[in-house]
């Protein structure tokens, strides 16, 4: 059960709690080291993954967890 707290999957319509962390830039609004983030739970991790790497966006995959741990996490 999700409550206010558990991030959720940035996939449209989904509800689920999220487990990814996909870490991304679009090079022709943001700076090289800026990274936009989209969360995803495990069923929608590969197509989110595939809709930002065709377009040449992605950058990091992670789990939540190992985004969360790192000192720049936001």
């Amino acid at each position: 059960m999700n409550d206010e707290t558990t991030p959720i999957c940035s996939a449209k319509g989904c509800r689920t709690a999220a487990v990814w962390v996909l870490a991304w830039n679009n090079p022709k609004l943001h700076t090289p080291e800026r990274r936009k983030t989209w969360l995803a739970c495990d069923e929608h991790r590969e197509h989110l993954s595939q809709f930002l790497g065709v377009r040449g966006f992605l950058k990091d995959v992670v789990t939540l967890a190992e985004w969360e741990s790192r000192p720049s996490a936001e």
